[in-house]
């Protein structure tokens, strides 16, 4: 059941955003948008409650309350960017909008994207973690909670990598070829 929970809520997020466009676009109703858009976290809190209630009438915890936690916290710090990114570019390509914003490629610039985009994914790989954690007090030592705690590792996992990525652009900035190196 948790697992066709996270499906349906994952396709509620589309839904919910390709209402949200149609809205505030085609309809030219843009707070309705707005609101359509803003129901969103209301998914991941079903999702949540029903991960807790599953787990409360006994399951034992496996990798599907782990893709729960792992998908709240993709959603919590990264649903309102993905939100962002696709309104700008259906914006552009079917209403005349201006073209997307694109990240710089070079410098300073570059290695400031690189650390907002990691600081998103490690938001998202702590509220899984601290939700995880949550899972593994709430089942108590007498459960199974090895995998949500490998599920924890993951997050880290994800965290190394991400920070990994940044640092590369710090300590070896991307420069742009001069004319000259070019030919």
């Amino acid at each position: 059941m948790v697992v066709a929970l996270i499906i349906a809520c994952e396709v509620g997020f589309w839904v919910l955003l390709g209402i949200g466009i149609l809205l505030r676009y085609v309809a030219k109703m843009p707070k309705a948008s707005t609101v359509v858009l803003l129901c969103e976290p209301v998914l991941e809190v079903v999702l949540f409650v029903t991960t807790v209630i599953d787990l409360r009438n006994g399951a034992e915890p496996d990798w599907k309350h782990g893709l729960a936690a792992v998908y709240i916290g993709y959603s919590a710090a990264l649903g309102h960017s993905t939100v962002k990114w696709v309104d700008a570019r259906v914006a552009h390509r079917f209403f005349g909008g201006p073209p997307p914003v694109k990240p710089a490629k070079y410098g300073v610039a570059r290695t400031l994207h690189e650390w907002k985009t990691a600081g998103r994914w490690v938001l998202a790989a702590v509220i899984a973690m601290a939700l995880l954690q949550g899972g593994i007090w709430y089942v108590g030592d007498d459960g199974e909670i090895g995998s949500l705690r490998d599920w924890q590792l993951k997050m880290l996992f994800l965290i190394g990598i991400n920070v990994a990525i940044a640092l590369s652009y710090t300590l070896f900035p991307k420069r742009e070829r001069s004319a000259s190196s070019a030919s």
